[in-house]
């Protein structure tokens, strides 16, 4: 993308070297009514353009931005729909992955600071030095648990509009 696109369109630049290139560039072969959507043909038609012509291509830099927007609002009802029919699942393969993914949380953390402290702890009283019982990759649990604090606000917004299961 070369630097007068940057410094003109500097969001849709970024989208153009990005996955939201699709977009963008449909987004902008749409306003500047190129048949062929390409980079290319993007790149031929702004150099050709005027500085008056550049000028108002800065608005629809702004007109893109309030665009994709408008499109990650679009996306995340479709997420929000696809989760509440998960949710309404009586089938626990689909619905059960919340709850599922819980209960290796809480084995995982109940096994790093109650039960291996205490196994060891017994091992020692027996004679045995040294940790029998292996520790959990700390990294690991904490990734589990952050990701595990995310679902159980789901699924407290799943029990808030009456879907239990």
């Amino acid at each position: 993308m070369n630097a007068l696109v940057k410094s003109i369109l500097p969001t849709i630049a970024t989208a153009l070297g990005g996955p939201l290139a699709g977009a963008a560039v449909t987004f902008l072969a749409d306003k500047l009514g190129i048949s062929e959507p390409t980079q290319e043909k993007i790149q031929q038609t702004l150099s050709g353009m005027s500085a008056a012509d550049l000028v108002k291509m800065k608005e629809l830099d702004y007109e893109f931005q309030k665009y994709m927007a408008e499109i990650g609002i679009k996306l995340d009802l479709a997420q929000i729909k696809v989760n509440e029919k998960e949710a309404e699942s009586t089938n626990w393969w689909v619905s059960g992955w919340r709850p599922y993914i819980g209960w290796i949380c809480g084995t995982g953390l109940g096994y790093q600071f109650l039960v291996r402290p205490l196994l060891n702890g017994l091992a020692h009283l027996f004679g045995v030095d040294g940790d029998v019982f292996n520790s959990l990759e700390i990294q690991d649990l904490f990734a589990i648990v952050t990701t595990m604090l995310g679902n159980a606000a789901l699924r407290s917004m799943d029990k808030k509009h009456g879907v239990a299961s």
